[in-house]
């Protein structure tokens, strides 16, 4: 039998080929059936569902909660410490432990219990993971209407698996560092999230006050409400039209809507355009610290031209430029991504399959603004924060990353 193209040292004795069932105690489906009727409150048995099984472990997202009585009564679907558990559909295949000592139920969910003497479970759940077993479990669902994963066949997938259970135990404890790391990271974007939006509520004024809850020692003076036509000189449309005819595979970066999002301008799906449609553009050429705010499509998005992309063509959307007076254009970036100016920007917005707002109506469109020395600590805080939120993402997308690849090279 081969062995994996990544291996740890000390380790050189021959994987086995195995069916599932050949290392696992028990392999069934959980209660198939209505139980709304058992539903109660979270004094009841957690009852996990399809949707509980989503990304490195089990989550409690509206979690249900069944009876004690329906519990005992339903031993089969009852759950262990050390259970592999599969979708039946929809996100079928993908594999998760369950590693809680609490009881607990499932609902039309695959449970594998290992034969802890024979292998070890989160190497199993990894190895059930891997591409070589995601593709043959996509394979028995292919082609049916509704795609449902039954015993049957789950049974019968075949598993290469160490006959050392040292090395198991050694992959095992590899992969949980990886999704221990890749958690924590998540975690700790999601409770960054979490303060961005809190402190957008209370470092803005809400409606009819003139100064936020929380500010930084100070300052102290009001607010003053302006309209954006009186702040920049210049608010009006970057090119609309048809630009395909210009594209080129190297050329000028061309800014559209799909680049400007959450108040960042991304590079997910670069446009570029030739010399001669670029020079075409120049005096709506965007300068450092210009802003640009989506008008079509997920309106209201916007972002601050940053110095790496001074003299840059955009389309189709709308420009603030040349403004009047100091103003921090970061500021404002954040300001728009509160709900206040959310719920102005709804109030403009036009069309029902697709939004859009208009230039001339952002010229009336309505900031609260403090000084400019405070406008630029709020910016610098709302900055930090963000590159948080950047860090942390980065981070869990490369150990994402690192975990696909291993899963393809330490497993056969």
């Amino acid at each position: 039998m081969e062995n994996p193209k990544i291996r740890f040292k000390g380790f050189t004795k021959d994987w086995e080929q195995r069916k599932l069932n050949e290392v696992a105690e028990k392999i069934c489906v959980g209660f198939v059936g209505t139980c709304e009727k058992f539903y109660t409150d979270e004094s009841g048995i957690p009852m996990y569902r399809t949707g509980n099984l989503n990304g490195l472990s089990l989550n409690r997202d509206d979690l249900k909660y069944v009876t004690n009585e329906f519990h005992q009564h339903n031993q089969k679907s009852q759950l262990k410490a050390g259970d592999i558990l599969i979708a039946r559909h929809g996100d079928s295949g993908k594999a998760v432990n369950y590693e809680n000592s609490e009881e607990a139920n499932c609902l039309n969910i695959v449970i594998i219990r290992p034969d802890f003497k024979k292998c070890n479970y989160k190497f199993l759940t990894n190895c059930i993971n891997s591409p070589e077993c995601q593709k043959h479990i996509k394979s028995l669902s292919a082609g049916s209407t509704q795609a449902v994963i039954n015993t049957s066949e789950i049974e019968k997938l075949g598993v290469v698996i160490p006959a050392n259970i040292d090395e198991q135990n050694r992959i095992a404890r590899y992969f949980s560092t990886l999704d221990n790391l890749i958690t924590l990271h998540q975690r700790k974007c999601e409770q960054t999230k979490k303060l961005k939006k809190y402190m957008l509520q209370k470092m803005f004024p809400r409606n009819g006050a003139k100064v936020p809850e929380i500010r930084f020692d100070g300052f102290t003076y009001d607010w003053e409400q302006r309209k954006l036509g009186e702040i920049y000189g210049s608010i009006g449309n970057a090119f609309v039209g048809t630009a395909t005819p210009y594209y080129a595979e190297h050329g000028h970066f061309y800014l559209e809507s799909n680049n400007v999002k959450d108040g960042q301008i991304n590079h997910n799906a670069e446009i570029f355009i030739n010399d001669e449609f670029y020079e075409k553009q120049k005096d709506k050429w965007l300068h450092t610290g210009d802003m640009v705010m989506v008008q079509s499509g997920h309106v209201g998005h916007a972002a601050v031209i940053p110095e790496e992309l001074d003299n840059t063509a955009a389309h189709a959307l709308i420009m603030f430029r040349n403004p009047k007076e100091e103003i921090e254009p970061y500021f404002l970036n954040y300001e728009y991504q509160t709900d206040k100016a959310k719920k102005q920007i709804e109030n403009i917005t036009t069309g029902n399959t697709i939004k859009h707002i208009l230039a001339s109506d952002m010229q009336e469109f309505v900031v609260d603004i403090p000084k400019y020395e405070e406008q630029k600590v709020i910016a610098s805080y709302f900055c930090k924060l963000d590159h948080l939120i950047t860090l942390h993402q980065r981070k869990c997308d490369e150990l994402k990353k690192m975990k696909k690849y291993m899963l393809q090279n330490m497993f056969i």
